[in-house]
């Protein structure tokens, strides 16, 4: 996101105090209640703004309209917020290239998505050799220059060798990717666009011709909406054929394979052109089932499948290489342990045991032509392990941070290793240091590729990181993180931003953001928790705060708040709360049941009724997660993890501060329009409730730079304001 010209800001600011008088004399626009109620196994349930999730009729429009404009007038009327804006700016600019989702290949090509310091959007490029020339390939700002909508790739995938490259690319935030095949030479379209390839899952074949990935069914008139990722198939193509010739290979009606039309089907193909991988995956859950065919059957469009195993074998993740598939599982292990199977024998029982469980928690694996790699978590940083292919010994590598990396990246669909190439990228950062690209070579020593220039706010020398512990209601410790600026006083007056999200079993590891460090540089402390329900301690503490031991997630968190009011790092008027996605289940929850505790939070795409949300596109591949409201123990989870509908009347909630793109593919936007409506008809307090929207956005994959940093200078302002700073206070 942008930020307003430098030459403005002390108008802005001579300004701020007359526009927050103006701002607080209109109240926000009344949505009429209109109540719905629903009863599940006894309970009565209401939803008095069910009216809200018709986001299309035109009394919702023109009330989501004024409440952005409402909330937008507020936060420009902050004081210091466009001096916030000015200084992301200014951090963001100050490195001339950001560069993610790299990925090697053969011929020492490298392809990435990078994004020059005033470019608005990440491009994708190609270069031969770390010293070579970089090659635009694909470039969104052109599109939108075409279309007049900001568009962004979601996920790219070159062939072996680098001839051609597939891509994604979708509008406004809505994540509706289609599929295009790119010749990386001639840099025309070779095949596509193909709609409905909103997952990708694509896998090349080793001659680079073909190639496999899953496509969504089309949704015909009358079909439920819930039906939108429901019955995926996976199709072999030709993209120099029309799509019309692409043959289904994996997925419901395929001979030898059962499947739920609720669980999508992706095909790994291996480099050495033996197999094919056929997984089947229930929506979010982490396990997942396998099946098995002679690769040259599938490319001849008569797929031999058999299964491997399925979800009960609690395997979650895999590597290949010369015909032994590597498979990560926490069956009797709830750290996890590493298993070969041979796949010319295929059968689970006779896997045999190569990484026992231990006390670290094993993350990820990846195979590459001179070992198998492994990444462990050891507290709440990542260390990085070499088996040398014929050894049977682990060997650490020396990381220069104390941070965090993953070798495979689920929403890219990218590895950091390849069984065809020696040595492994690793994207690396800590709390205190910016992200930095690293390659190891044969021998397992790690070099920094250059890829990344490091800005000069990249590492700061002045931050405080510390370590701690803190007991829960139950007796539980939950790991958290705080960072400040050295010198602060423990006085109990320093604006404080706790930082959660724990679902999924996703744990906050060690990252940087220059965001926080505006934050930081305004007096404020960030503080980052990883309750139940994230994995930092393995699958037990994963489950741990899951379907009903939820609520232990948001109690961890409400325990963390204490902890930092009680050593005196804040007080209750000084601390705030910020969630995204998931992570609204955590804050939200979390200000339900404790409005004193907390001086303002905010929600970003937050998942807020969850009674409601398997009425959704992207609610029942939720299920494994949250749980379903067809059953009485899926309801009463799902109740009791609703922050809409536990806000009372009549109570002092704090500030509260609501962003949604209008077109989230996740989060449905009415879980905060109802709840921002809630919560201003609620609230006793007479602290602001703002809904900021976003028409051009969704779940925030693929915002624009511009739209980034707007958003970040509206949310840290927004707090600075509520929580007490000096500097943006209104006179």
């Amino acid at each position: 996101m942008t930020r307003r010209v430098r030459g403005l800001i002390g108008l802005v600011a001579g300004l701020a105090g007359a526009l927050v008088a103006a701002w607080a004399a209109a109240a926000p626009p009344v949505f009429p209640v209109k109540d719905v109620p629903e009863t599940f196994f006894g309970t009565v349930v209401p939803d008095p703004y069910r009216a809200l999730e018709d986001k299309t009729a035109p009394d919702v429009v023109a009330w989501m309209k004024a409440q952005d404009a409402h909330a937008r007038a507020a936060l420009a009327a902050v004081p210091g917020r466009a001096g916030l804006l000015a200084q992301l700016e200014r951090f963001e600019s100050a490195v001339p290239v950001r560069v993610v989702q790299v990925v090697r290949e053969a011929g020492d090509l490298w392809f990435y998505l990078r994004r020059g310091a005033g470019e608005n959007q990440f491009k994708l490029v190609v270069r031969r050799g770390l010293a070579g020339a970089e090659k635009l390939l694909v470039d969104p700002e052109a599109v939108e220059k075409q279309t007049g909508k900001p568009h962004a790739i979601n996920w790219f995938s070159p062939s072996p060798g680098g001839r051609w490259v597939a891509y994604g690319l979708s509008a406004q935030g809505a994540e509706d990717a289609a599929l295009h095949v790119l010749d990386v030479q001639t840099g025309q379209l070779v095949g596509g666009p193909v709609s409905r390839a909103d997952y990708g899952g694509v896998s090349w074949a080793p001659d680079g011709r073909r190639l496999v990935f899953n496509r969504l069914q089309a949704m015909a008139p009358g079909l439920p909406e819930t039906e939108k990722y429901q019955r995926s198939q996976v199709l072999l193509w030709n993209p120099t054929e029309p799509i019309e010739q692409a043959v289904p290979v994996f997925g419901i009606g395929q001979d030898g394979v059962q499947i739920e039309p609720g669980e999508t089907p992706i095909v790994q193909l291996t480099h050495d052109g033996r197999w094919a991988l056929g997984q089947v995956i229930n929506g979010t859950q982490s396990e997942y089932g396998l099946y098995l065919s002679p690769a040259p059957a599938l490319l001849a469009g008569k797929p031999q499948w058999r299964k491997l195993f399925g979800a009960d074998a609690k395997v979650v993740g895999q590597a290949y290489k010369a015909n032994g598939l590597y498979l990560r599982s926490h069956d009797g292990a709830p750290r996890f342990k590493v298993l070969r199977l041979d796949l010319n024998e295929a059968d689970l029982a006779q896997a045999r045991l190569i990484v026992p469980a231990g006390d670290k928690v094993i993350t990820g694996l990846a195979t590459t032509a001179d070992g198998l790699y492994l990444e462990m978590r050891d507290g709440n940083i990542k260390r990085l392990y070499r088996r040398i292919w014929g050894r049977d010994v682990l060997a650490e590598i020396a990381l220069p941070v104390a941070g965090a990396f993953a070798l495979t990246d689920s929403e890219a669909g990218t590895s950091a290793g390849d069984p065809r190439l020696h040595g492994l990228v690793v994207d690396l950062q800590g709390w205190t240091r910016a992200r930095q690209i690293h390659v190891t070579n044969g021998f397992g020593v790690l070099s920094n590729t250059g890829l990344q220039p490091q800005g000069p706010f990249d590492a700061p020398a002045d931050l405080v990181t510390t370590e701690v512990q803190v007991r829960s209601h139950d007796g539980a410790m939950v790991p958290m993180s705080i960072i400040h600026r050295k010198g602060i006083a423990l006085d109990g007056r320093n604006p404080t931003l706790l930082y959660g999200y724990a679902a999924y079993g996703i744990t906050e590891e060690p990252y940087f953001s220059l965001g926080r460090l505006a934050f930081l540089d305004a007096g404020g402390v960030f503080a980052v928790a990883n309750p139940r329900g994230s994995s930092v301690y393995g699958e037990d503490w994963y489950r741990g705060g899951w379907q009903a031991t939820k609520p232990n997630t948001w109690k961890d968190f409400i325990a963390c708040a204490e902890w930092l009011v009680a050593k005196r790092y804040t007080a209750p008027e000084r601390l705030g709360l910020l969630g995204g996605s998931a992570g609204g289940i955590l804050v939200g929850r979390a200000m339900t049941e404790r409005p004193d505790l907390f001086g303002a939070v905010v929600s970003a795409v937050g998942a807020l009724d969850m009674v409601r949300a398997e009425t959704t596109p992207n609610g029942v591949p939720n299920i494994p997660e949250f749980g379903s409201r067809t059953t009485e123990a899926g309801f009463r989870s799902l109740l009791a993890m609703s922050a809409y509908h536990q806000v009372k009347d009549g109570v002092k909630y704090p500030a509260v501060l609501l962003t949604h793109g209008v077109n989230d593919p996740r989060v449905e936007v009415w879980q905060s329009t109802k709840t921002a409506a809630r919560l201003q008809a609620a609230s006793a307090s007479g602290k602001p409730v703002l809904l900021r929207l976003d028409w051009d956005a969704g779940h925030g994959i693929g915002n624009t730079r511009r739209q980034q940093l707007e958003e970040r200078a509206d949310l840290y302002a927004f707090l600075l304001w509520q929580l007490g700073a000096p500097a943006f206070q209104p006179k």
